[in-house]
């Protein structure tokens, strides 16, 4: 069974950076598109950037200019640089293929304070 395992969230100050970090289990990573989601307290889970296999990304556009996906196909983990981070971006965040999701993992909490 495919595993999602997310790291790297915390609670930092605006304008401050993290880096998030996404494992995936077993071979699939490298023939799929893959994004990371957004779950902000109260709200719906939404998708906020995603990368295909040949690295074409693309962003919503309240993270444009400020985050960066990156994957490795060669050892399965997903990245996000998340740059200048604001309040608004707070929220739970997860990895998962962008069609045909997988189970989800538990995601990993980000907190932006101003």
């Amino acid at each position: 069974q495919v595993q999602l395992v997310e790291s790297g969230g915390g609670s930092v100050q605006a304008g401050g950076s993290l880096r998030l970090t996404c494992a995936v289990s077993g071979s699939i990573f490298s023939t799929n598109i893959w994004g990371w989601y957004r779950q902000a307290p109260g709200k719906q889970r939404e998708l906020v950037a995603s990368i295909s296999v040949g690295g074409t990304t693309d962003y919503a556009d309240f993270v444009k200019g400020r985050f960066t996906i990156s994957r490795d196909n060669g050892k399965n983990p997903l990245y996000l640089q998340m740059n200048n981070l604001k309040p608004e971006v707070t929220g739970v965040y997860y990895c998962n293929k962008v069609y045909r999701a997988f189970p989800w993992g538990k995601g990993t909490l980000v907190t932006v304070s101003s």
